[in-house]
């Protein structure tokens, strides 16, 4: 305490650094502007040349990526990082007893949201592992009476792949086909399931997408069937009303960042009664009820809690406010440009998730030519093939029409300037390319170009 006390004075004593002040940043219509260089680091001249550099910053519209943090979430985890750093695990003092009441207070609020008990959720680094652990631990767990599980194929990759590598296991899986809606038949569901199958796994809400599965019919008919039903509701949680007794599921993936949160802290629920068993993946000092050893890390699961909680509060106000704008950005864009197709069941969707094709258009090209606004495209633009998104070829998307489709996403924070922004570029763009397109051409001209036999040069 004393030394503690004795820096304060020190800090206080030091006299401020020379030079300008870090300037605010400031938020334009167009661009965001951001600051990242303390002035006082660097002399005078250099810092005025490295604030031109870097104040502009594209609008953000890319929340199925990552949210950006609540300010309220930060203000209820600075004091974690700060003063009460303690391990939540240390039991012979104060240090550690502050933590755990943090600890499980946020458990409190992650479970208050899903309807769950807060003995049912157990903290992890996000939701890939939470997926790995509901998926990989149930099916090992149960391994010896149950070797089948049944999944989508639309769900995110973590997904896909764990169950790959339960195949090489000798695991069997089944991948359901989706409808065109994007949708899952329940009855191809039913007449999946066989004696031998532990677990379904279907995602809430895709995050290409944006489509929302019939979760409650689902957990209905694996409830019956006596299958665990796992659902990864990362794009849901906080969004959507969910709640895991009503909706019969048995298992569920969270992730923070995806709700306003800090990014590396997420959370399963793995329900109670009746009893749920999974194998844990990694071993250590027993931590989160053996199901997930690792020192909880205190300032992220507070901010998880947090993000959480103010969810719970403004899932209503943010959820009619997000309709708003993607109706207004969807009417503009249909309004006017031709040839624009929304991917995904229109009805059974998350607002906030806009999918669209525009064809004649390359998605790259759109994307570059939008570098005013993050966005992302639905094909695979960070890998090397040139092979549409798995989820668009999935639900019967023309490989032309996949390739030319971006994501629209729309958060907390975003505003209706950002949104007539985006349209008025976007529309701009779209025409300015298709005027480049030869085929837009042969298009106008009536020709049909799926009539057309192309020669390989």
């Amino acid at each position: 305490m004393l030394l503690r006390t004795a820096w304060r004075r020190v800090a206080t004593a030091a006299p401020a650094a020379p030079g300008p002040r870090a300037k605010a940043p400031t938020r334009g219509l167009r661009l965001r502007g951001i600051d990242l260089t303390p002035q006082s680091a660097v002399p005078s001249d250099a810092a005025t040349a490295l604030e031109a550099e870097s104040v502009l910053r594209p609008l953000y519209m890319d929340v199925q990526a990552t949210t950006p943090l609540d300010p309220r979430v930060l203000d209820a985890m600075l004091p974690y990082l700060v003063n009460y750093y303690g391990n939540p695990h240390s039991r012979t003092h104060a240090y550690g007893w502050e933590s755990e009441a943090a600890m499980e207070c946020a458990r409190q609020q992650v479970a208050s949201l899903i309807g769950a008990d807060p003995r049912e959720i157990i903290f992890t680094s996000g939701a890939t592992e939470s997926n790995n652990i509901a998926i990989k631990g149930v099916a090992r767990f149960y391994r010896s009476r149950k070797k089948h599980l049944i999944t989508t194929q639309t769900e995110h990759k973590c997904v896909l792949d764990s169950c790959r590598s339960l195949e090489a296991e000798g695991f069997k899986v089944t991948y359901l086909p989706v409808k065109k809606s994007g949708i899952i038949d329940l009855k191809e569901l039913e007449a999946a399931i066989q004696p031998d199958t532990s677990l379904v796994s279907v995602m809430t809400v895709n995050n290409e997408i944006g489509v929302k599965q019939p979760i409650k019919e689902i957990g209905q008919i694996c409830s019956s069937r006596k299958v665990y039903f796992h659902t990864d509701a990362a794009q849901a949680v906080g969004k959507i009303p969910l709640d895991v007794n009503d909706m019969k599921i048995d298992l569920m993936s969270i992730s923070g960042h995806k709700i306003y949160g800090p990014k590396g802290v997420g959370a399963i629920y793995i329900r109670r009664r009746p009893r749920v068993r999974v194998e844990a993946l990694q071993s250590g000092g027993g931590q989160e009820r053996g199901m997930r050893s690792g020192t909880v890390p205190t300032p992220l699961v507070v901010g998880l809690g947090a993000a959480c909680e103010v969810a719970q509060q403004e899932m209503e106000y943010d959820h009619k406010r997000i309709s708003k704008l993607a109706e207004r950005l969807i009417q503009k864009i249909m309004k006017s440009l031709p040839d624009v197709v929304m991917n995904g069941d229109p009805e059974h969707h998350y607002p906030g998730c806009i999918n669209l094709s525009f064809a004649y258009v390359e998605g790259e090209s759109l994307l570059m030519a939008l570098k005013d606004v993050a966005l992302s495209s639905g094909s695979a633009c960070t890998s090397a093939s040139l092979e549409p998104s798995y989820v668009l070829r999935a639900i019967g998307t023309d490989e032309d029409l996949a390739h030319s489709s971006i994501r629209f996403g729309i958060g907390r924070f975003t505003t209706e300037e950002e949104v007539d922004y985006t349209v008025e570029k976007c529309i701009h763009h779209v025409k300015r390319l298709r005027e480049m397109s030869p085929l837009w051409e042969m298009v106008q001209d009536g020709i049909d170009l799926k009539s057309i036999k192309w020669t390989q040069h």
